[in-house]
């Protein structure tokens, strides 16, 4: 019995000195960070320009290595791929910094200079001073315009003649015209001589004048109608004479002589109505307060 028995043997095999089998993390790390390197110098390669590839070359050459700790020292200045910095476990941030494209400029040229931000860019006082002076002329020519029909209103006499005056703010200053009507001419035909209600209108005109201290022009025109006088008189006389007619009546009225800055006669070479050069309404007087330039600074040359 004893020669029958079956002996079962184990057999236990030796240790193999711990773990192993983390080589291969090791190699998969150094890959992957092999790859995000290959992968960042394609991306750098696509989005640079030459001078930026330049300036990463000297960044990285050995004479000019940075010795700056911080992001914002470097030649690459822009985008951050990482947002947590320090505080990331373990990852790595990298951050990339464009440098600025450099403008280029001829030999003889100098840099361009930076601009001033326009927060920083204040009107002068000179400017200050004559916007003011535009705004308070505007008011005065307003109210000048409203005084104008506001007396033609209070006098029945001249109320019908309000379709006979054109009052208007323009670039020159405030210009006020008395035009012909059909059936009411402001002076005789061929006469330089106005009409009794013409010179009511304008002793209205020369008070709303001296009301403001502008200068003024005045220029009389004529359509273009052939006309010829004696002595070879013509549109261009007419107009002149009837523009010192108006004048002579201004002056009789109070406007002093230095307040005239020009009298002309334009006979028909500004038509009030240019479609239509022989229209009644050519035929008028213009009258012109214009606006004065501001004051010159003390010691400035004009």
């Amino acid at each position: 019995m004893a020669d029958d028995a079956i002996i079962i043997k184990k057999i236990k095999k030796g240790g193999h000195g711990g773990h192993h089998g983390g080589a291969w993390k090791v190699a998969y790390a150094d890959f992957v960070t092999a790859m995000m390197a290959f992968f960042l110098l394609m991306w750098l390669i696509n989005t640079t320009s030459p001078e930026q590839k330049r300036g990463i070359a000297d960044y990285f050459a050995p004479a000019s290595v940075s010795r700056s700790t911080s992001g914002a020292g470097g030649i690459l200045d822009g985008t951050s791929f990482g947002e947590n910095g320090g505080k990331s476990g373990g990852a790595v941030a990298v951050v990339v910094k464009m440098a600025p494209e450099t403008t280029k400029t001829k030999d003889n040229d100098s840099p361009p200079t930076e601009s001033v931000p326009a927060e920083e860019i204040r009107p002068s006082a000179e400017d200050v001073e004559a916007q003011e002076q535009s705004a308070s002329e505007e008011r005065d020519f307003e109210a000048a315009e409203m005084s104008l029909r506001q007396a033609m209103q209070d006098m029945p006499d001249l109320a019908e003649l309000s379709k006979q005056i054109l009052v208007d703010i323009t670039p020159e200053g405030l210009r006020l015209q008395l035009v012909d009507q059909e059936g009411r001419p402001m002076f005789a035909a061929g006469s330089p001589e106005p009409t009794d209600r013409i010179k009511r209108l304008l002793t209205e005109v020369a008070k709303i004048v001296l009301k403001l201290p502008n200068r003024i022009t005045i220029s009389g025109h004529t359509d273009n109608g052939q006309f010829e006088g004696a002595n070879g008189y013509n549109n261009w006389n007419l107009s002149t004479d009837r523009a010192n007619a108006t004048l002579k009546i201004l002056m009789a009225d109070g406007v002093p002589a230095d307040r005239v800055y020009a009298v002309t006669g334009k006979a028909g070479s500004e038509p009030l109505l240019p479609e239509d050069p022989y229209a009644s309404a050519n035929r008028r007087i213009t009258i012109v307060l214009l606006r004065e330039a501001p004051p010159l600074p003390a010691g400035a040359k004009p």
